[in-house]
């Protein structure tokens, strides 16, 4: 995919998503969504929740579709809670990565994808550490098939966005009076860039984006943020704090990135730096966690962690998804 097309692709990218009914089709990114159907997937997914140890909530509502997991970029969390997500709605579930996967040899994304349409598949996760690769292959695929973004490069991340939200949700019940602060590599974060703008959208009351200079964002990628380089004015008060780890695979030029020892000493979110939040702060963690650079051990397993509640709403939220974009190929 040359970078015209890439630009052509995304250019209509929210618009994309939607059916000529304004139904979900193909979820690639959360800029653009709107409020009412947010809160309507996030709405979908609490009835997907059970309590730990109960039997997990289980449905047919894809029984007899198939669903193709395209990971050309290593996952454990999201690769497995889609896995999970499609047998808990009765669907065939076909995983594929980049080391069993024809692309390696030099077959075009294309080529797979009408390879997978003519085994008769209806969605396709997709994970690319390419930029524009999901909007690309949404706009080249047959009326009736989905494509959901399971991370694109620095770009976005829509379900890990509906999962943070969920869960800010279910301990906070809004997010209008909220200050959520987002602590770390903001700028080559997908995850920074989706919880973000599921953030704004939902109104959120104060949004703080804190990093060291060399990793912060392009204000305009994040409009309405308070971009801040102290972690001490970001995490003042904060209801939400959320730790990134450093993106090391995305960045070429590594100068002005602080040592380990450097940023955990200025940015790492420790039990003494997190008495200045609020009293009922939660802590956030989208993972895979670095332990004592961006958080300390005892503050990712103790009392305001929520750390693996999000991996569990992660199931919840791509077992709504799934469900939601199934429903066009109901009707069609």
């Amino acid at each position: 995919m040359d970078a015209s097309s890439e630009k052509e692709d995304r250019k209509d990218e929210a618009a994309l998503q939607l059916d000529a009914n304004g139904n979900l089709r193909h979820l690639l990114t959360l800029n653009g969504v709107d409020k009412a159907l947010l809160i309507d997937i996030l709405d979908d997914a609490e009835r997907y929740l059970t309590a730990p140890g109960s039997i997990p909530s289980r449905s047919q509502s894809l029984a007899g579709r198939t669903i193709a997991n395209l990971f050309f970029e290593p996952s454990t969390r999201t690769r497995a809670s889609f896995d999970l997500a499609g047998k808990r709605l009765g669907a065939d579930v076909l995983n594929l990565d980049v080391n069993t996967s024809s692309r390696k040899k030099g077959e075009s994304i294309l080529d797979t994808i009408y390879t997978l349409e003519a085994m008769q598949v209806d969605v396709m996760v997709v994970r690319d550490a390419s930029a524009g690769v999901p909007a690309y292959i949404a706009n080249h695929v047959l009326d009736h098939v989905s494509i959901l973004n399971a991370g694109e490069a620095d770009v976005s991340h829509p379900t890990q966005g509906l999962l943070d939200l969920l869960t800010i949700r279910q301990h906070k019940g809004g997010f209008e009076n909220l200050k959520v602060a987002i602590i770390g590599d903001i700028r080559h974060s997908r995850v920074a860039m989706s919880t973000s703008q599921g953030l704004m959208t939902l109104g959120v009351g104060e949004l703080r984006l804190i990093s060291p200079r060399a990793l912060a964002p392009d204000p305009e990628t994040v409009p309405g943020a308070h971009i801040l380089d102290n972690l001490a004015d970001g995490i003042a008060g904060a209801d939400v704090v959320m730790a990134l780890r450093i993106q090391r695979e995305r960045i070429g030029n590594l100068d002005g990135i602080p040592a380990i020892d450097e940023y955990f000493a200025n940015f790492g979110i420790s039990q003494e730096r997190l008495k200045s939040a609020a009293r009922d702060v939660i802590v956030m963690h989208p993972g895979p966690m670095n332990r004592g650079i961006e958080i300390e051990s005892a503050v990712a397993d103790g009392p305001n962690s929520v750390i693996t509640q999000q991996v569990t709403n992660g199931v919840a939220i791509r077992m709504a998804v799934l469900e939601r974009v199934s429903r066009i190929m109901a009707a069609q």
